[in-house]
Order: C-alpha cells, then sequence, then structure tokens
C-alpha cells in the first residue's frame, strides 16, 4: 500500500520546521515538499518577512521541493483563499499530494478554519503537534538541536527588542507572564536556520528592525555558505 504524499504547510518557522521532522521520524508518510505563501509584493514569506533566498536555503537543506503562493498586497481573504483553492489543484495534479500537515498547537478556531477549506478538496489536513504543551514543546525542540531567530514580534505583546533573538533557553525566562513559549497566539514568529530537519546549517545575520504596520521585524540576511564538497 502506498504511503500518504504530504505537503508542508511551511511558515519558514519553527512549528512547521518541527512538524517535518515529527512526520520524518514516523516514517509513515512520504514527505513531497514544503507549501510557502509569499507576499508578491515583498517577495517575502507571509508575515514572517522572510526573504526568499532564505525560504529557498531551507528547502535545499530539506531535500524537498517548494511549491510557493503569491498573494497580492494588500490581500483579502477572497483572494487569500482563491490562491490557495489553485495551489491545492495544482499540487493534487502535479505531485500526487494527499495529505497537508499544519504546525498548528491549540487554536480551536484555526484549525476549524483549515478544515472546513480542505473539506471536499481531496486533501486531509494533519496536525502532528496538537495539543502539546507548549513549554515543553518549545524545550523538546531546543533539545532535539533546532535553532531559530524571532522575525517578528507583535510590541502589543513583546518589547521590540524581542525582535532578532535566539529561540532558546534565556528567551523562554525573559519572556512577559501570559506571552506563549510558541508564540502561538501571533506574539512573534521564527525563522528556523539549523535543526534535525535540515542537512546543514544555514548561513545568516541578522540586519535592521524595523517596526511596520503594527509590528517589529528583525530583517534575516543571508550569508555566504561553505562551499559543499
Amino acid at each position: 500500500m502506498a504511503k500518504p504524499r504530504v505537503l508542508i504547510s511551511w511558515s519558514s518557522g519553527k512549528d512547521a520546521a518541527w512538524t517535518l521532522h515529527t512526520l520524518r521520524q514516523s516514517q509513515e508518510m512520504e514527505i513531497v515538499g514544503l507549501l510557502t505563501t509569499l507576499n508578491a509584493a515583498f517577495d517575502r514569506v507571509a508575515m514572517h518577512a522572510v526573504r526568499r533566498t532564505l525560504l529557498e536555503r531551507q528547502a535545499q537543506a530539506a531535500g524537498l521541493p517548494l511549491v510557493t503562493v503569491p498573494l497580492p498586497w494588500p490581500c483579502s481573504n477572497a483572494q487569500y483563499e482563491e490562491a490557495m483553492r489553485e495551489a491545492v489543484d495544482r499540487v493534487q495534479r502535479e505531485m500526487g499530494v494527499t495529505h497537508v500537515a499544519f504546525g498548528d498547537l491549540y487554536l480551536e478556531d484555526v484549525r476549524a478554519y483549515r478544515e472546513e477549506k480542505m473539506a471536499g478538496t481531496g486533501l486531509t489536513p494533519l496536525f502532528p503537534l496538537w495539543g502539546k504543551p507548549t513549554r515543553a514543546l518549545a524545550q523538546e525542540m531546543m533539545a532535539g538541536g533546532l535553532r531559530a531567530v524571532l522575525t517578528c514580534v507583535d510590541p502589543r505583546c513583546l518589547p521590540a527588542s524581542f525582535a532578532g533573538r535566539a529561540f532558546d533557553p534565556s528567551l523562554l525566562n525573559d519572556l512577559p507572564e501570559g506571552v506563549d513559549p510558541c508564540g502561538e497566539a501571533g506574539e512573534f514568529h521564527s525563522f528556523v536556520w539549523d535543526g534535525p530537519m535540515f542537512s546543514r546549517p544555514l548561513a545568516i545575520s541578522t540586519g535592521e528592525v524595523v517596526e511596520r504596520d503594527g509590528f517589529v521585524f528583525a530583517d534575516v540576511l543571508p550569508a555566504p555558505e561553505a562551499r559543499q564538497p
């Protein structure tokens, strides 16, 4: 019997990366690619504001093809849903995808929205990290070798100085009371540059920190990578 063919909903952040790692460990499914929405005006990952160059390096290090979905800016819900419908049709037709895996942790409304929109598409949604206590999950990621940097911070929840910080034990200790250790309520977003889901670490540096549209963004820059043997 053929294994399910799974596409990972890929934000470039830690939850998506750990979803990939978790499913690969199970060896019960065939991971066939990474699906990412891009802000077409800036050519960056939507919300995380990660450059396409770094996104492509992640896909290369994961050994998986990248499926990008360009979104207009600004983007209405109707435009988003139409772009995703077209992407779903394409991956089923061209890649034989049967499932899409999401890194959602506990937000019931987000899960219900995904399940509603995928109903009738022929694709089955998966939530491998669902229900895990988020502090324990964050510590599991760190202990497992995941390395990430915070690319976006909601200043209503966290000081702007958290933008650009490493996702590490000191970050967890410094989070204000009420902030989820995995940022599940949108308090922060991240970019993963190393971990067991990658064949090699990505060379990066952090650049300018700016406030835009009510959020604080730390620009992550690609650094020259060592030549592969």
